[in-house]
């Protein structure tokens, strides 16, 4: 596979080498040589046949590039491929090469290569996902008792637990690794159905076969063929897409409170990282960037696996073949997702200072909620609901702390005076005493999260 430089630079070598050219050339040379031997195994071609044409079945003996032109022409790349290898076959034993891609089709050697490949995917999206997911976690313990501002609607709202927040990122992740690895079971099976399913030309040892050429291959062997039953496929294929949308939320979280007015967190800069060739200053978020890319272009590749989906009858025309086209993308997204996402974690820059200089800058006006509440202990929901709204409009005209306003309230009301713990009321604006639902929820969930990973 030949990938664009600006997609290049969005993802990684080692999943673009997973779907590289000769590496899917491979894959469908794998599916020759194990039909050959199933075949040969349960007596239908001569042993010594699928020798000789295991032999040849190695796709660097190839012209790959003269096979991808054949194939435009063809309408399909196992064509020219099958050819190749009867005539280097033939070469040697102009019988055994009639037995080369015997009862088979085209659509079985594509489709079983392209499951190959994806196997290896997965393991690398794996291994990815499940160091990030790590990773996360670790920060969470770290950090549970680290205040941070919750914000909704791009606002300030409350004071959370920062290892809640870590946790919550790795959620997703955690699931999505378990639905991939459900997926997997499901849609890693041998395609071989012959030219219209039914495994004719292998007659009554076709079940046989491919049980056989699924044994090899280390793949599922299917209840039938999924010519153009592509659901468990493409179940797989969303659920990349899925992850790769939970990436771009980490993303976009980690972009927010890199900028330079909030700067909270930060991505591990030097070497040439997220440098700018105008501005010397600029310290960008690339790992956040290259997720954000992969999260936006996504979309795109998942709808069109659905928009696929009605293929007709036995074989599909053109809506196969675009699944095919968009397939990889999904993969090489997601990994270049992780492995950016994956680097920017382990090089993490936490400034919790800023984070309380953040939530001080605030005038106490986000803690006016949990204020209101412990008020409406003493004088009922409704007039503290009142008092607060007053107390909070005064706090921001005076521009005074939101503590010092409510304390010379409560002093200038003696009902109020003599009803409330004064030590209470202070402790209600600590940032670090405001992180404790959110602590709790962490220490939870993220023994939960890491069981799961284990």
């Amino acid at each position: 596979m030949s990938v664009p430089i600006f997609d290049s630079f969005l993802t990684t070598t080692d999943i673009i080498d997973v779907f590289d050219d000769v590496a899917v050339i491979q894959g469908m040379l794998d599916f020759e040589a194990a039909l050959a031997r199933a075949q040969a195994a349960e007596g239908l071609i001569p042993a010594q046949t699928a020798r000789i044409i295991e032999k040849h079945c190695v796709a660097d003996t190839f012209d790959i590039s003269a096979l991808i032109v054949a194939a435009r022409r063809a309408g399909s790349m196992a064509i020219p491929l099958v050819k190749a290898l009867t005539q280097k076959v033939a070469a040697e034993d102009a019988e055994a090469a009639t037995k080369v891609h015997w009862g088979s089709t085209s659509q079985d050697v594509i489709d079983t290569a392209a499951v190959l490949v994806t196997r290896k995917a997965l393991a690398l999206i794996d291994g990815e996902l499940n160091s990030l997911a790590a990773r996360l976690l670790t920060l969470a313990q770290a950090h549970t008792q680290t205040p941070v501002l919750a914000r909704t609607l791009m606002q300030p709202a409350q004071v959370t637990s920062l290892g809640f927040k870590f946790a919550n990122w790795a959620a997703p992740l955690v699931r999505s690794r378990t639905q991939l690895k459900a997926l997997a079971d499901n849609a890693l099976q041998l395609q071989l159905g012959g030219a219209v399913g039914t495994l004719a030309v292998m007659g009554d040892k076709g079940p046989a076969v491919a049980q056989r050429v699924a044994a090899d291959l280390g793949l599922a062997n299917p209840l039938a063929n999924w010519h153009t039953q592509r659901d468990e496929w493409v179940r797989l294929g969303l659920e990349v897409a899925v992850l790769t949308g939970s990436l771009g939320k980490i993303a976009t979280d980690l972009s927010l409170m890199a900028q330079g007015e909030i700067a909270e967190l930060a991505e591990p800069s030097g070497q040439g990282r997220g440098g700018s060739s105008a501005m010397p200053h600029k310290r960008n978020p690339v790992s956040s960037m290259i997720a954000l890319a992969a999260a936006g272009r996504t979309p795109h590749r998942a709808a069109a696996l659905l928009a696929n989906m009605p293929q007709e009858h036995e074989r599909g025309l053109g809506n196969w073949q675009a699944e095919l086209a968009e397939w990889p993308g999904l993969f090489l997204s997601a990994h270049g997702a992780l492995t950016a996402l994956h680097e920017a974690m382990d090089g993490l820059v936490i400034d919790t200072q800023r984070m309380r200089q953040n939530i001080d800058a605030l005038q106490g006006l986000i803690f006016a909620e949990a204020v209101s509440i412990y008020l409406a202990g003493v004088i009922g929901r409704p007039a503290a609901h009142h008092l607060m709204e007053t107390l909070t409009a005064r706090a921001v005209t005076e521009k005074a702390h939101l503590s010092d306003v409510v304390r010379a309230a409560v002093n200038a009301d003696e009902a109020l005076r003599t009803q409330l713990d004064l030590s209470a009321l202070d402790a209600l604006f600590d940032p670090v005493n405001a992180t404790g639902s959110g602590a709790a929820m962490a220490r939870t969930l993220i023994p939960q999260l890491l069981a799961q990973l284990a």
